[in-house]
């Protein structure tokens, strides 16, 4: 069994399902929620050992074989295999620094970098009784000082501190540099500590009711405003505000009218094709004619975006009461109500992530003819006059 080798570095490099694959010989890759370690795993008087051997890719595959190798010997000749991979003493690193370390590893599983620093900034911000412990030294006391004072107050942010310190010692813990169970775990450790956190009532967006929206488009049009343009351009492609607002002149084909959002900018992961109506496409003939950067929507930085709070401004200078989201919800309601349009294309024209998992298995379209015309007509309610309501 020793030399089976049942593992390459390609397959290693593309592990992604979770649990333990075997190499042969006790030697296991461990993988667990995007995170890649080494673990030895062997059985003596009827009792399972588990040893870890350090963190992959920074213990690569022949150098976890050199350890497996020695920790067989070592079991072989009736010793501790822990002696026999690594020293008796050794550098356990405190939490602060290696909470950023494990991060880093993670970056290549987030989409986007809102996600890397979201990740980085809760851990550096809200861990900081814990920060100069050595990662061996937490406890579930320790963990529960952290979170308790934001578990009530900021109920989602608590929620996710607590699964990024779960995983963050569960890599120390498959790493050797301490032994289990996790003190950050939930059920039947910090569950009957905290609680159930509180949920926020979000409910829905705020929307303006779809029969108003021909009035608020004929308001922005009279306004001029970058803003303006920015958000009757969302409004008309039904686009979230992110995507609108980080819009880029290489992703929009002026000759074929259409807008291929990038899936590292997609709440799918998946590039969206968006097709242009005509007053879309005449809005960004306009701003082309006197472009002065990448971005199609500018802000006073011509290098940079408009900021999310233009919009938001804007909306309340207006004095509308809805979310900038809210018109995503408005263009939903009216495709149901005053179009015979198919649940599949309103869906993909919103971007929805098929749920269903037979439906999706037979989706082999985007539906993109079918909602270029849904687009067309979208655009035409939008400029009906306001005395046609």
């Amino acid at each position: 069994m020793a030399g089976q080798h049942l593992l390459t570095d390609r397959l290693v490099k593309g592990a992604d399902k979770d649990g333990l694959h075997s190499d042969g010989g006790g030697l296991y890759l461990v993988v667990k929620r995007g995170w890649k370690g080494w673990a030895f795993i062997s059985q003596a008087g009827g009792k399972r050992r588990e040893i870890g051997l350090g963190a992959y890719p920074l213990v690569s595959l022949a150098e976890a074989r050199e350890q497996a190798l020695k920790a067989r010997k070592a079991v072989r000749e009736g010793l501790d295999p822990r002696s026999a991979v690594r020293p008796e003493k050794r550098e356990v690193p405190t939490f602060g620094p290696y909470a950023q370390e494990i991060a880093a590893g993670l970056q290549a599983n987030f989409r986007n970098a809102k996600h890397r620093e979201q990740w980085r900034n809760t851990l550096r911000d809200y861990c900081a009784p814990i920060a100069s412990k050595r990662v061996d030294e937490i406890t579930t006391r320790d963990v529960h000082e952290v979170l308790k004072p934001i578990w009530h107050t900021k109920p989602e942010t608590a929620s996710r501190l607590r699964g990024r310190i779960e995983r963050v010692l569960a890599a120390a813990i498959a790493t050797g540099l301490r032994a289990g169970p996790n003190p950050a775990a939930w059920k039947d450790n910090l569950e009957p500590l905290l609680g159930k956190r509180k949920r926020l009532t979000r409910g829905h967006h705020r929307a303006v009711p779809y029969d108003q929206v021909p009035a608020l488009m004929a308001r922005l049009r009279a306004n001029g405003s970058m803003s303006a343009r920015c958000l009757e351009f969302l409004i008309l492609t039904a686009a979230r505000s992110g995507e609108a607002l980080g819009a880029r002149w290489s992703e929009i084909d002026l000759g074929a009218a259409v807008w291929a959002i990038p899936g590292e900018r997609m709440k799918a992961g998946r590039v969206h094709r968006v097709p242009l109506s005509g007053r879309a496409m005449d809005i960004l003939q306009e701003l082309a004619a006197k472009r002065t950067g990448d971005y199609v929507f500018p802000g006073r930085n011509i290098r940079g975006p408009l900021s999310s709070m233009a919009l938001a401004m804007l909306m309340r200078d207006l004095k509308v009461d809805a979310t900038v989201h809210g018109f995503r919800s408005a263009f939903r309601d009216w495709t149901e109500e005053q179009t015979h349009t198919p649940h599949a294309v309103a869906e993909a024209a919103l971007a929805h992530t098929v749920t269903n998992k037979v439906e999706a298995a037979y989706r082999r379209t985007d539906l993109f003819e079918r909602r270029r015309v849904l687009m067309e007509q979208w655009a035409s309610f939008c400029l009906q006059s306001a005395s046609m309501k």
